[in-house]
């Protein structure tokens, strides 16, 4: 089954653009396919695939900020199409 998400990210802490650019930059090494705006970062890709590569990415990220917020939607199907 094919996924699309949207993620926003927020670091709350005054340096919160270097969080974001590595998260995003991170999402880019991925096989998923990844598009930009200026408000989220949309991943498409395989449900399973996506949502165990998210999960790490997360946890990653968690692992380096002290405080993070990421909000996500969830599509079933691939909206690249």
């Amino acid at each position: 089954m094919k996924i699309s998400v949207d993620i926003s990210m927020y670091p709350m802490n005054k340096n919160y653009e270097e969080p974001i650019i590595k998260f995003i930059n991170k999402l880019k090494k991925s096989p998923f396919t990844i598009l930009e705006n200026p408000l989220s970062t949309q991943v498409y890709g395989d449900y399973d695939d996506v949502m165990d590569f998210i999960k790490t990415a997360m946890k990653d990220t968690f692992l380096t900020e002290e405080m993070c917020v990421f909000t996500m939607k969830f599509i079933k199907g691939d909206r690249t199409l």
